[in-house]
């Protein structure tokens, strides 16, 4: 690539920067969390909006020679992102509180894989939206680990920031949260795996991807234990323990990726094995910013430039989409409050848990653009996910505020 491409990438980051930052600004201005303001800059820079009002200059800037840098830099951040959300998952409160949230935690899988699986009698009918040669049953499994995938760092950001980590709501919602979230990955993994690849590749990812999940949930924090320990004596991480640990990432990544899964499992898993306390702040501290303020966005531009808005012009495509947000909303957040219900919560706290549970975010983004890239969905099935993530994570804080933010209690350390 010649000088001039570069200066062209520089280009798209400043002006990538800039529309994170202006988005995110008035998002919180309105009373939502940054990132959904990040999650429609990059819907704006793609073609739904910039390349309709400017086709050409959109175009000229976001060129096919810059796509591969930008690939790159939104793979890493999600990455590195998952890494990150797999060093703030509280272990010692899933393991504690696991049980009094399994009923809100089945409710939140079980219908919306039900609804899912009654959904795509009708979208495996419907041209343009999945792979030609998927089966039922691998579309199904689809859209039901997309329906029931939560927003999980935003969730646990809010409940933290409002303090009610130690509340019955906190930590059924926490708990709730995490155990969805697990196996919603784990079924897009065995999807995955078996999309297309054969009986052989689906027994590799199951069988690697298993015995590397259960080594660095049972044996890698014990491995790493002795240089948590040196950094917490020296209140200090070195650039050489830093590389190690960006270099055992870098390996994690790619272990996941070789036997068929996707590289955001090794990360994530990675992040959960690490051991807690200095050495995880210090891994915060370094790689935060630059994630979140950096990478992310290109992330999140990279998805907008695969979102077709448009194609909600056709009443066929426009019915769908409204039909799989009002599905989504219906299987996450009323299932949830129904089993909250059930579960003793009164109903004030059985909303917010259906609220909370409802928000998709950035989970959402992730999980649809690794379907895309496996060809496992099409644009138009992609734009429609993106469509429902945006909304029902703008949902996700008004509702909660309405229904719960009026009466919050003080805040109680876990």
């Amino acid at each position: 690539m010649g000088f001039s491409t570069v200066l062209l990438f520089l280009l798209q980051l400043l002006l990538i920067l800039l529309a994170a930052q202006l988005m995110g600004r008035l998002a919180r201005f309105i009373g939502q969390p940054k990132v959904v303001g990040e999650m429609i800059a990059g819907v704006l820079l793609g073609p739904s909006l910039f390349g309709w009002l400017a086709p050409q200059l959109q175009q000229s800037i976001f060129t096919a020679d810059t796509r591969s840098w930008l690939y790159f830099g939104a793979q890493l951040g999600v990455g590195l992102y998952m890494f990150l959300v797999g060093l703030e998952f509280n272990t010692r409160l899933f393991k504690h509180h696991a049980k009094s949230a399994v009923s809100v935690s089945l409710a939140g899988m079980l219908v919306p894989f039900a609804c899912a699986a009654l959904l795509c009698l009708w979208l495996t009918d419907t041209p343009g939206l999945f792979a030609a040669d998927i089966s039922y049953f691998n579309a199904a499994l689809f859209m039901g680990a997309a329906i029931a995938i939560t927003a999980f760092p935003m969730l646990a950001r809010i409940i933290y920031e409002r303090g009610l980590a130690g509340t019955p709501l906190g930590t059924m919602a926490l708990a709730a949260g995490a155990i969805d979230d697990a196996a919603a990955w784990l079924v897009l993994a065995f999807v995955l795996a078996s999309f297309g690849g054969g009986t052989e590749l689906l027994f590799k990812a199951l069988l690697g991807g298993g015995l590397y999940a259960f080594i660095m949930l049972t044996r890698v924090r014990r491995w790493l234990q002795p240089l948590a320990d040196n950094i917490a004596r020296n209140n200090h991480m070195s650039y050489v323990q830093f590389i190690g640990i960006m270099l055992l990432f870098a390996v994690s990544a790619y272990s996941m990726d070789w036997v068929g899964l996707h590289a955001v499992f090794g990360g994530f898993l990675l992040g959960i094995a690490m051991p807690r306390g200095v050495i995880v702040e210090q891994l915060r501290k370094r790689l935060e910013k630059f994630t979140i303020l950096l990478l992310l966005p290109m992330f999140f531009t990279y998805s907008g430039l695969n979102t077709q808005l448009d194609v909600l012009g056709s009443w066929q495509v426009l019915s769908v989409a409204l039909a799989v947000l009002a599905v989504s909303v219906f299987a996450k957040g009323v299932a949830c409050w129904a089993a909250a219900r059930l579960n003793g919560a009164d109903n004030r706290t059985a909303m917010a848990i259906g609220a909370l549970m409802n928000a998709r975010g950035l989970m959402e983004l992730i999980i649809i653009n690794i379907a895309l890239s496996y060809g496992v969905i099409q644009p138009a099935l992609f734009s429609i996910m993106v469509v429902m993530a945006i909304v029902t994570t703008l949902m996700a804080s008004p509702l909660f505020q309405w229904v719960y933010g009026r009466h919050q209690p003080k805040p109680t350390a876990i």
